[in-house]
């Protein structure tokens, strides 16, 4: 959510930074009129108030000296007064909630470094690192490898769930645990993130905090009880200081969650439809930062540095681009994506998303920290970035690591994970 103080003081600049998001208008004429029309009702009330206060004092002079007509003059202004300040604090409410709701809707405004583009043709390449291995034959994608469809069974999950869901089991299955416990392992004993295990349903205003909800709420799954089944633990994590005021002393504050998530996968009928790219139901390793503001940028960095290890450690090619200002998510300033080499396909996926938000959660959920010194408490800065997708990261492994004879070369930092087994044979076996 946005200040409305920086609205009404630099309203121009404030469209300026939004409209470089394609197809979003400028707000500030509409908001400030709402602040205006608000304003407006708080101060006629607390006038309505002060004049009720006047004729009460009024009152029982009036009633003291007999002056019986002045006296009900007065009483019955007082009455008139009383319905005029509860009926003017009552528009100023909904005046308020509706100003609320608007600020709500408006996506965050991205960093002056965050390049523009209409989508993601226009995103910008910075980083690659590692070079495709040449296989020497056709690679097949991961759900059609001999070893692997033994352990990857679209059927028995649709007869269970139906679309969009798979059953892991044997080598398949263990791989996909082996690499969710080497992620965690890597980012508390080598990035210094703290381990936490946090609820998959949460309530609405959670949602609301992050910035899934009013607008994105198609994209997720509610239960018939009111609670929300998480898209990421970027929620749940990052709404570990909603309502606080944290000691500076204490930031940043970095964690890590290995969850089941869940999306609805709105918007994206017909696309990636076999194999386990696009799922209802999935693991991932997420971080979240939590800093002051002048230190959020330089996490963004440190952060993307922490998903790129994971791939890196597991000789996984990848690439990391910045999205530009129409590929960006609504609540980011500035994203860094981290897309993976996939034989399979030909190309570069998505495995994680790396995004600083600013104090726009932090606003949202009311989440600040005491300046050391003193001072008036401050919002928080808020990061999140996954550490990384554990089923595309599974994928990731079994495409790279195909043989010609059907079988999978496991990455060395797994061998560990897997009591020494160093490869799946032809047959789905762990060997």
């Amino acid at each position: 959510m946005h200040d409305i103080r920086l609205i009404r003081e630099t309203p121009e600049a404030f469209d300026a930074a939004l409209t470089r998001r394609p197809g979003v208008a400028p707000v500030s004429g509409e908001i400030l009129a709402l602040d205006a029309a608000r304003r407006e009702k708080i101060l006629a009330a607390e006038t309505a108030q002060a004049e009720q206060n006047a004729a009460s004092k009024q009152v029982g002079a009036a009633k003291a000296a007999g002056d019986e007509a002045e006296f009900e003059r007065l009483r019955a202004l007082v009455g008139a007064k009383k319905a005029e300040v509860a009926a003017l604090k009552a528009a100023a409410a909904e005046d308020d909630a509706a100003l609320s709701a608007r600020l709500m809707e408006i996506p965050n405004l991205p960093f002056d470094d965050t390049p523009e583009g209409a989508d993601e043709a226009d995103n910008v390449e910075i980083k690659r690192w590692g070079t495709p291995r040449d296989l020497g034959f056709a690679p097949k994608e991961h759900y059609a490898l001999p070893s692997v469809v033994p352990g990857m069974d679209f059927e028995a999950a649709a007869k269970l769930s139906g679309s969009r869901f798979v059953v892991l089991s044997g080598a398949v299955a263990r791989v996909h645990r082996a690499l969710a416990q080497f992620m965690v392992d890597t980012h508390v004993e080598q990035n210094g993130l703290t381990e936490t295990w946090t609820p998959v349903l949460v309530r609405e205003e959670m949602m609301l905090g992050t910035g899934q909800l009013p607008k994105f709420g198609e994209d997720s799954y509610q239960t018939r009880e009111g609670w929300w089944l998480v898209p990421t633990a970027e929620v749940s994590l990052t709404n570990l200081v909603a309502g606080e005021i944290v000691e500076a002393a204490s930031l940043p504050r970095r964690y890590v969650a290995h969850t089941q998530c869940f999306r609805s996968e709105a918007g994206s009928a017909g696309r990636d439809t076999a194999g386990m790219l696009r799922q209802h139901q999935f693991e991932k390793v997420e971080m979240v930062s939590v800093t002051r503001p002048e230190d959020s940028r330089a996490e963004l960095d440190r952060m993307t540095g922490c998903a790129e290890g994971i791939l890196e450690a597991l000789g996984l090619p990848y690439r990391t681009i910045v999205l530009c200002t129409g590929d960006m998510g609504f609540g980011a300033r500035r994203t860094h994506d981290i897309e993976v080499w996939l034989p399979g396909q030909d190309a570069y996926r998505e495995i994680s998303s790396v995004s600083v938000c600013g104090d726009f959660q932090a606003r949202r959920m009311n989440a600040r920290f005491r300046p050391e010194g003193g001072g008036k408490p401050e919002f928080v800065h808020t990061l999140n970035g996954s550490g990384l997708a554990v089923g595309r990261c599974l994928i990731a492994v079994l495409e790279n690591g195909q043989q010609a004879d059907g079988s999978v070369v496991l990455p060395e930092v797994l061998h560990g994970y897997l009591r020494g087994r160093t490869r799946i044979d032809a047959q789905g076996g762990l060997v």
